[in-house]
């Protein structure tokens, strides 16, 4: 069984995902918190498979507890997912650093849900190629995804040492590419591309696809969206 926690401040919403999540075979939410704060406690309770994470929620907001999540050495097979209304790019991007694997729009098909969760439970955190591209719309409609103004972020000392097929295949995935169709676009296989990603993932220190979009975008290996 995969199992999940409900973080969300609308016991509504939430009543409707549990009701959606236990319809399931094989889901079984094992908790619901109402803010960060009960999520970090509740993750470190019940040590879910995964969380389903509001970001605005009251007291403690969702960002801060995934970066409580992704700093607790004992959640680290804790794989959170956001659920947002996306109408904040600048917040997407500060989850991703945050430590979230992906996030869906809240208006999510039901089956596309269950999908994701168990996509995210294998491990196979990413970025749906049709969120990425979402967020690339955004940016080439004039609307960049500027971070909240923090340090100035050193380049991962595996950048350099990216190959020039490793940088192609990192600019694929930053513009929404699955491994499949990254493969169809450099005529190789499937699995092939899936191992470039990966060792571009190694390089770079990425968790997941869906951080590999953000230093893509942070270090200029993102491609540059035109109006």
């Amino acid at each position: 069984m995969i199992r999940v926690l409900l973080a969300d401040d609308q016991a509504l919403l939430r009543a409707g995902f549990r009701m959606l999540l236990e319809a399931a075979d094989d889901i079984e939410v094992v908790a619901e918190a109402a803010n960060g704060g009960a999520a970090v406690a509740l993750a470190r309770e019940h040590r879910p498979d995964v969380v389903l994470m509001d970001l605005r929620m009251p007291e403690v907001d969702g960002l801060t507890a995934m970066r409580l999540i992704a700093a607790d050495a004992a959640l680290a097979e804790v794989h959170v997912v956001v659920l947002t209304t996306f109408d904040d790019e600048e917040s997407v991007f500060a989850a991703l650093r945050a430590g979230a694997s992906g996030f869906l729009v809240k208006d999510v098909e039901p089956e596309d849900l269950l999908q994701a969760i168990r996509v995210v439970a294998r491990g196979d955190a990413l970025l749906s190629p049709s969120v990425t591209r979402a967020v690339i719309a955004q940016f080439a409609a004039g609307k960049p995804m500027r971070p909240a103004p923090r340090p100035e972020r050193q380049a991962p000392p595996g950048l350099a040492s990216l190959t020039e097929r490793e940088r192609e295949v990192v600019t694929l995935v930053a513009a929404g590419l699955s491994n499949e169709e990254i493969a169809v676009k450099l005529t190789v296989s499937p699995l092939t591309a899936k191992t470039h990603v990966s060792r571009a993932m190694t390089k770079l220190c990425a968790r997941d696809r869906a951080q590999l979009v953000v230093l893509a975008y942070e270090h200029g290996l993102a491609p540059r969206p035109t109006a």
